[in-house]
């Protein structure tokens, strides 16, 4: 009887993975960017994590960074976030925060201020920024909290047994140093695990790429959930030959943030959200 269930459940697994799959063949390139931008940046209606930051030049020289990053989702839907990212090693940038508001509309720039503890300084960033270094690493600013979709035509170009490759251009190519970038995608996770950005001339100059994946359990509504959730990622400039990974420690969602910490009085006042 064990064997029969057994053999009933896997051939029942089966049958929901090839519905899910046959499902998904059948998406719009449009529902698969928008279900990608979702698992990259709005699981949870919250959530914090701890990074690990590791800065490698071509000569293997290493600089390393330690933050914390508070996240949440404002307004309901995959629209504006905040972001607070509170600096904890090394001692030259201890202290230092990182605030963003995320405005979700095309036409509305986000709103960013650095705190530099060393001059005692609140910084406004301004928007022109956003594709420039992210605290001296191979990120970008734009990588911390998202770029909208609207800001790029969206183009399914490949369907492989595992993922999609989407080809995204810019609908303002003058605005950004990329002609276009490919995201490749996870079709079980819809988690973007590689994207190859490209210059003006065409040459693959720039990747970021999941290294690692894990499920992360939470609670919504009093259920269990289970997010997917990127733990480890490596961005490589092709150019210079730097690279840079980040890791990602006690990762949790849903734990409640109150929106009055995304200000700037918490700048110079860090919560203990942050600093734990």
């Amino acid at each position: 009887m064990k064997n029969k269930l057994t053999l009933l459940t896997l051939l029942f697994a089966a049958f929901a993975v090839f519905s899910i799959a046959e499902a998904n063949d059948e998406l719009t390139v449009e529902q698969i960017v928008e279900k990608a931008n979702h698992a990259a940046y709005y699981l949870g209606d919250d959530g914090k994590s701890t990074v690990e930051m590791t800065i490698t030049d071509k000569q293997g020289r290493e600089r390393n960074r330690r933050f914390n990053i508070l996240r949440m989702n404002a307004g309901g839907g995959d629209g504006d976030q905040k972001y607070f990212v509170y600096f904890q090693a090394p001692s030259d940038v201890r202290k230092m925060v990182y605030l963003v508001h995320k405005n979700a509309e095309l036409d509305q720039d986000d709103d960013r201020w650095m705190y530099l503890p060393s001059l005692d300084l609140v910084k406004r960033i301004a928007a022109s920024d956003k594709r420039t270094s992210f605290v001296g690493s191979d990120y970008l600013y734009e990588d911390v909290s998202g770029r909208s979709l609207e800001a790029d035509k969206h183009e399914l170009t490949k369907t492989t047994e595992d993922g999609y490759v989407v080809k995204n251009t810019p609908k303002k190519p003058d605005m950004v140093e990329f002609s276009y970038y490919n995201t490749i995608i996870d079709k079980k996770t819809f988690l973007p695990v590689k994207m190859e950005f490209y210059d003006k001339s065409g040459e693959l100059y720039r990747t970021i790429e999941a290294l690692k994946v894990e499920m992360i359990k939470s609670k919504k509504d009093d259920k269990e959930v289970e997010y997917p959730t990127s733990t480890e990622s490596l961005v490589k400039d092709l150019k210079s030959g730097s690279t840079t990974r980040m890791k990602f420690s006690n990762v949790e969602y849903n734990i409640g943030l109150k929106e009055s910490i995304f200000t700037e009085r918490y700048l110079r006042r860090p919560p203990r959200e942050a600093m734990r």
